[in-house]
């Protein structure tokens, strides 16, 4: 087995540990995530006061989101040139 790697041209010993250490690494990362021990710890449910209800695509550059903050929702247009809200304050029983 040694033999073959040493036989090998150097670009291709090369791009063969590129390819092993890179496979390393996302083997190391998907371990991470599945442990837990990502760095990126998710926040109680109960801290958290902003929430995604709802989007909608309007086409290919724009989405419409409907947004709550505490009890009250927010109707916003997104986009890639900013951001228009549509309506404010609406309350959450209606």
């Amino acid at each position: 087995m040694m033999d073959l790697l040493t036989d090998l041209p150097d670009f291709v010993r090369m791009l063969v540990a590129l390819v092993i250490v890179i496979a390393m690494m996302g083997g190391l990362a998907l371990l991470l995530k599945k442990t837990g021990l990502s760095g990126a710890q998710p926040e109680q449910a109960s801290a958290k006061r902003l929430r995604v209800l709802e989007k909608m695509p309007l086409d290919a550059r724009r989405q419409l989101v409907l947004l709550q903050r505490d009890d009250v929702q927010h109707l916003v247009i997104l986009s890639a040139s900013g951001e228009t809200v549509i309506e404010t304050a609406i309350s959450k029983d209606s």
